[in-house]
């Protein structure tokens, strides 16, 4: 298992903490993007991230949102539906990547869960030069809106078999999107991918995607 770096991200107006995992001469760096009131301990994304780093790729996580944000939010549960802010500090995170001397060489991969998601689709299609895939579990990408049409990155939408509703708003957003894209049902899952296994086939999934189109272009 890798150990992550713990990091503090200077961003232009707000300074968030994240954590780093580089398996030794990876070339890709995937950017956790958590959803409705979690942050970067996610169980289930810090899982992910373990079994992408067994494939050789880099990862961060970071809190979207501020500890007095976090807390404003616990009680009133507006600041994890704000899309627009949400991918504004996903983007600045991304930017801080392109500036930091260790990571401005990695390609850049999207994973994001519920309401972040739908933060990392608005996020892909305003670095679309940046951002060379993208992965959902269990997400709200339908709250990207008009954004959809201009992610130009392969995406891939993972739900679960069981969770109706999700599956509903992501079929309608795989009318909306004009890239590369994929929806894969993982059997047997609820919402947050509880059941034995389903969070496997979700790293599988996850990994055979990232590691498929984040792979250094041929020279």
């Amino acid at each position: 298992m890798i150990e992550p770096q713990s990091r503090d991200m200077n961003l232009p107006d707000v300074e968030l903490s994240a954590e780093v995992r580089l398996p030794t001469n990876t070339r890709a760096l995937v950017i956790f993007v958590h959803g409705s009131g979690s942050g970067r301990s996610s169980p289930r994304n810090q899982y992910v991230a373990d079994a992408l780093a067994q494939r050789g790729l880099g990862s961060l996580l970071f809190d979207l949102l501020t500890e007095s944000e976090q807390r404003l939010d616990n009680w009133t549960r507006e600041l994890r539906f704000d899309i627009p802010l949400l991918a504004r500090r996903l983007v600045d995170v991304i930017d801080w990547i392109g500036r930091d001397p260790e990571l401005s060489t990695l390609r850049i991969g999207l994973f994001g869960a519920s309401t972040g998601a739908a933060a990392a689709l608005v996020a892909a299609a305003e670095r679309a030069d940046v951002v060379a895939a993208v992965v959902s579990r269990g997400g709200r990408t339908d709250l990207a809106g008009p954004a959809l049409a201009r992610v130009k990155a392969p995406t891939l939408q993972i739900v679960g078999a069981q969770d109706s509703v999700v599956f509903g708003l992501n079929c309608q957003s795989t009318r909306a999107l004009r890239c590369e894209q994929r929806l894969e049902l993982v059997a047997g899952a609820t919402h947050l991918f509880e059941e034995p296994g389903t969070l496997e086939e979700v790293a599988r999934l996850a990994g055979d995607w990232f590691e498929r189109y984040l792979q250094p272009p041929a020279p």
